[in-house]
């Protein structure tokens, strides 16, 4: 995969404090913050919401509404998975 360069502004002390970690560490600044992106993305991959609308490119906003309205009412246990099959193809 290609990697290409991107500007990102940061609050100065978020600035220091992530420098202060790569030396501490041994790190870059780069990896650091690659680092803490893959894990947030990974967070919000394993969101509800991501996982229902993902596939969805296009969605207008009455349906966001929709959607968003209707996991605002599902409890931990709703999103809890009882059992899992697997098919083979």
């Amino acid at each position: 995969m290609a990697t290409r360069a991107m500007n990102v502004k940061m609050e100065e002390s978020t600035i220091l404090a992530v420098r202060k970690a790569a030396s501490v560490y041994n790190l870059t600044m780069t990896e650091i913050i690659k680092e803490a992106l893959d894990e947030y993305l990974e967070k919000l991959q394993n969101d509800p919401f991501y996982r229902l609308t993902a596939s969805v490119e296009e969605a207008s906003e009455e349906e966001s509404a929709e959607i968003l309205s209707e996991l605002d009412e599902l409890t931990d246990d709703d999103l809890t998975i009882s059992s899992k099959k697997s098919f083979e193809a």
